[in-house]
């Protein structure tokens, strides 16, 4: 299930202009925007059309500890208006104006869109960047789709377990540059911490018949097995303790020595149950698919571009087995398989799912975060590997994608997730003034 979020209403208009149209249009928006699930609603019922009217608008909206709103040019309006409510609410805007109704004796009704472009000037000569303009009687579900982003990141508990992974410089975050860039503040554990308190042994039994049902694990021995499915338990049990939305995990090199088998298999079944974990202490990798979380119906997957195949035009979209279990093809063998750290590195192997993906990352560098995107199509293939991977085949050639990507700098996780979302990321990345990279 989406998190819940709330957004404001307002809908501004004068009475030179046919208002009362505007009144009627914006009652049948308001039944609309009410069906639309995981949102509430604070809405001003009345049109605002003076300035005292915004003020206490704004004050009403202020009130309601929203995510974002939505300002509408009902028809055209004063100049006033959206800067009041702006002045109390400081939240990402939509300015939205209905399409221009059929004249009226040669006088323009609405003027709408005229007062969104009134709007979005005063807002932008006042140095608010926090708004996208949307001319439509349909409802933007994109930008409802990206305040969630903005606000799961914003609320979310967010913690390190170790380190980034050893060389990895590039994976390195600024504590304080992530809570200025995303609001977040970064909690850190020691590894130990994951597993030490433990499970007891009955709380396991559940856990250790999925791990033999989900996978096949003639590739492990029974001990392996066992402290996978502990594994999962206990850090299913620190992240409820600790009230982590998502978790960053040193997960090598020393993770298999001193526990006696890596994360991956367990990261494979708590993503399987909408847990957020990241491989190789990447917290913006971590934080990429935290905010795929926002958006799909489906666990996101971090995974590396790791293999380019210029001629067939593909990317093989590939990590050493930490998929969420659920994302497999439903064709290749589900393996659990040791193929790294002397025998311990226990991970999770098969073919991801086709279908349409979305490909993102929150990556900073030289002093700016960016946002990469990129969307293309996950194709069927055999199963010829360990870990878990899809063939990827992009929107633009494979070529143009691999020079995006090291000429800019981008870090080599990336998330990846089902559906063609990149509106969605588009306007978050607005929102944040991020940069994007396509």
């Amino acid at each position: 299930m989406k998190k819940n979020i709330k957004i404001g209403v307002v809908c501004l208009a004068r009475k030179t202009f046919d208002y009362e149209a505007a009144k009627e249009i914006y009652d049948r928006k308001k039944i609309e925007l009410r069906k639309i699930q995981e949102v509430t609603w604070e809405i001003v019922e009345d049109l605002v059309i003076e300035v005292d009217e915004s003020i206490e608008a704004g004050k009403y909206l202020a009130s309601k500890d929203l995510d974002g709103i939505m300002i509408i040019s009902g028809t055209f309006h004063l100049g006033h208006l959206a800067l009041t409510i702006d002045k109390y609410v400081r939240k990402p805007i939509l300015l939205w104006a209905f399409k221009e109704l059929p004249y009226d004796g040669g006088k323009i009704r609405l003027n709408s869109v005229c007062g969104i472009n009134l709007n979005a000037s005063n807002l932008y000569k006042a140095g608010n960047d926090q708004f996208v303009c949307w001319v439509s009687d349909d409802i933007y579900k994109d930008w409802i789709e990206a305040v969630r982003i903005k606000s799961i990141l914003n609320n979310a508990h967010v913690g390190i377990a170790g380190y980034r992974a050893d060389g990895f410089f590039n994976l390195s975050v600024s504590d304080l540059s992530t809570f200025a860039n995303t609001g977040i503040l970064i909690d850190h554990y020691e590894l130990a911490d994951l597993y030490k308190d433990g499970v007891k042994e009955p709380e396991c039994e559940e856990t250790k018949k999925c791990v033999h049902e989900c996978f096949d694990c003639s590739g492990i021995n029974e001990t392996q097995a066992e402290k996978v499915a502990y594994l999962a338990d206990a850090m299913e049990q620190f992240m409820n303790k600790n009230k982590l939305d998502a978790l960053a995990i040193r997960c090598w090199p020393e993770f298999a020595s001193t526990y006696g088998v890596s994360p991956c298999a367990a990261m494979s079944l708590l993503g399987a149950k909408d847990y957020i974990l990241g491989c190789e202490g990447d917290v913006e990798g971590t934080l990429s698919i935290l905010a795929c979380k926002a958006v799909a119906d489906e666990p996101p997957f971090l995974a590396d571009l790791s293999q380019v195949n210029f001629e067939e035009d593909y990317a093989l979209m590939w990590h050493c087995g930490v998929a969420a279990y659920s994302l497999w093809d439903q064709k290749s063998n589900r393996s659990l398989d040791t193929y790294f750290a002397g025998g311990k590195g226990v991970t999770a192997g098969f073919v991801l799912k086709e279908g349409t993906v979305t490909i993102v990352r929150i990556d900073t560098a030289r002093g700016k975060t960016r946002l990469f995107l990129q969307t293309g199509e996950a194709l069927s293939m055999e199963k010829q590997l360990t870990g878990t991977y899809a063939k990827v085949r992009f929107n633009k050639p494979v070529k143009e994608v691999l020079d995006i990507v090291t000429s800019t700098g981008v870090a080599h996780h990336v998330a990846m997730i089902y559906g063609d979302h990149s509106e969605k990321f588009r306007l978050y990345a607005k929102m944040m003034g991020f940069e994007i990279i396509e």
